[in-house]
């Protein structure tokens, strides 16, 4: 059903995509246009949770209540690029204000077909902007922290923000923006040659395709890589970042099924999930695989899959 709140689009019991193509929906669905439709929503639910592309993001059967946000129209959607010193272009750097709503891999083709470099080495990240960079999304070529100039914000108190770069406090798969609403960003791209940015795409792709299931029904990689607390013999050295998907393969998980959910063969990081599959055998599956690399090695995975669900279930 589909209403209007203080002109903004509602629907309530709506479903919630998300990649893995499971799991429950929303009690409402709000899609502001913009900043000020995005604080009438605040003021509805201070509490309320923001929906990205839904790549990695696994819902409860239950589904969730409260409101559910989604930048996918307006100005969330927009990008612009902006005047260099002066109002003239900078020869060598490029800055373009993107809303949190657009698509990373779009904005990736735009900037390769324009020779702009920067954002290439994360060919294959499904995300919004804005969920790309509350999690710092990337992978063995880079981050997008890499491009970030500065973010645009709101409190959930509903001041606006305005972080620079520096001030934020970006890492490994994660940031300092948990806390807020990320509405936008600026970035800086360097101009590079067409030709060979489509090529480092491609380079990108094609390792990504032979390394992981792409065109499985999954989240990309359901835990963080580790950072050892010790040395373990065949695995890595203490202080070492280590691949999950390596201990979750040395710990027996390929091929760990829980209901319609299982561990890939190809990569033991992606749970792929069957036809009829549950966001419970997800969540099954991810606790076995949890209590079993910590059984064999002494490692608590964490969790880059967010699982949302109602208070109390």
């Amino acid at each position: 059903m589909a209403t209007t709140v203080h002109s903004i689009p509602l629907q309530t019991d709506v479903p919630i995509p998300t990649w893995f193509g499971i799991g429950g929906g929303a009690d409402a669905l709000a899609s502001p246009r913009s900043t000020d439709e995005l604080l009438a929503c605040l003021d509805m639910d201070p509490g309320c949770r923001v929906l990205g592309e839904g790549a990695n993001l696994l819902v409860h059967d239950a589904g969730v209540g409260g409101v559910v946000v989604r930048l996918a129209q307006g100005e969330f959607r927009m990008v612009e690029q902006l005047p260099g010193r002066d109002g003239e272009p900078d020869s060598e750097t490029v800055v373009w204000r993107v809303g949190a709503g657009v698509d990373l891999r779009r904005l990736i083709t735009d900037s390769v077909r324009q020779g702009l470099g920067g954002l290439e080495g994360l060919g294959g990240i499904p995300a919004s902007i804005g969920g790309a960079l509350v999690m710092n999304a990337g992978g063995s070529f880079g981050q997008i922290a890499d491009v970030v100039r500065r973010v645009f914000v709101v409190s959930r108190r509903g001041a606006r923000l305005t972080l620079e770069r520096d001030a934020i406090g970006f890492g490994y798969r994660k940031s300092g923006l948990g806390e807020y609403i990320v509405t936008g960003c600026e970035i800086g791209l360097q101009q590079g040659d067409p030709a060979k940015l489509r090529e480092r795409l491609k380079e990108v792709m094609a390792h990504k395709k032979v390394t992981q299931p792409m065109a499985a029904d999954s989240a990309g990689c359901c835990f963080k890589n580790p950072t050892l607390g010790r040395t373990i013999e065949n695995i890595g050295d203490a202080g070492e970042r280590v691949g999950a998907g390596l201990l979750i393969d040395r710990a027996g998980c390929k091929g760990l099924a829980v209901g319609g959910a299982h561990v890939s063969a190809q990569h033991a990081n992606f749970f792929p999930v069957a036809q009829g599959a549950r966001a419970a055998d997800v969540i099954g599956l991810m606790e076995e695989v949890e209590r079993r690399v910590f059984e064999a090695f002494g490692v608590r995975l964490e969790r880059e899959v967010v699982v949302w669900q109602r208070e109390g279930a």
